[in-house]
């Protein structure tokens, strides 16, 4: 079962905050965030994120840590695509760090380095709310799908060597909640006093951060609609997470007709 085996792969105390969940959710969001529904390129079909240059491109950055904790998988299931395989390991990522069920489909292809998509098409961290609009419109997304997806940040942490941005966003990074939202509303943020790039730090400790991109969900009246919704109702933000999560892996996709769609159980 290649669900339980990647959950198998997700716990190591030598990794991070001691699980590769995190980083398994960010693979599969990058691999499936590139799609364009003009020019219906990008997406997760192809998995183009495994070819240079898209694999070096700057949002990229430390993805290949997971693509390499993977590969013994695309190894032992032969007749499982990258595209797939890396998809599902988000789904496993977000299910078993306690987050929703997300239902999902094999069918994707894989694709050589000539499909690989330009520089600039995943979020640009130091922007603001007309900027985080655009990438996502373009791939679809209205305004509460996008402040449903950026609640994902609850996991994982930021990295000098990656992005450039330091910090874990709250004091869980493990765990799948809706605290993103709660700290970005009921925290005091300050931008950090530091050589790198700008980013803001909780006032009371420092020890946690907000990329300037967050913000914009406070500071925007319409994203901030959402941002209050979730933030006291962590249902209502699974199951649009869910729902958001499920629509972005497939973005592109020309899945067979007879794909089954599965709804995975946790290994709880």
């Amino acid at each position: 079962n290649v669900y339980k085996d990647i959950a198998d792969l997700l716990e190591d105390e030598n990794y991070d905050d001691g699980s590769y969940g995190p980083v398994f959710v960010r693979l599969a969001w990058h691999a499936s965030g590139t799609f364009d529904k003009k020019t219906r390129t990008g997406g997760s079909s192809g998995a183009t994120i495994r070819h240079a240059p898209e694999s070096e491109h700057g949002a990229n950055a430390g993805l290949d840590v997971a693509r390499r904790r993977l590969e013994p998988l695309k190894q032992k299931y032969r007749n499982i695509s990258y595209g797939d395989l890396y998809t599902l390991a988000g789904v496993v990522g977000v299910q078993e760090l306690g987050g929703p069920t997300v239902q999902w489909r094999p069918g994707r292809s894989d694709k050589l380095a000539d499909a690989c998509t330009p520089d600039g098409r995943l979020p640009d961290a130091a922007q603001g709310a007309d900027h985080v609009r655009d990438i996502f419109y373009r791939m679809g997304f209205d305004d509460r799908e996008i402040a449903a997806l950026v609640g994902a940040h609850a996991l994982g942490r930021c990295h000098t060597n990656r992005s450039g941005y330091d910090g874990p966003w709250n004091a869980s990074p493990t765990a799948f909640t809706n605290f993103f939202y709660t700290e970005l509303l009921e925290n005091t943020w300050v931008q950090k006093k530091w050589d790198g790039p700008k980013q803001f730090v909780d006032k009371p400790t420092g020890a946690f951060m907000m990329l300037p991109a967050d913000m914009a969900f406070k500071t925007d009246p319409r994203f901030r609609t959402y941002i209050e919704l979730y933030a006291r109702d962590q249902d209502t933000f699974f199951n649009d997470f869910s729902a958001a999560f499920a629509k972005l892996l497939e973005l592109g996709v020309k899945f067979p007709e007879d794909a089954p769609t599965y709804r995975f159980k946790t290994l709880d």
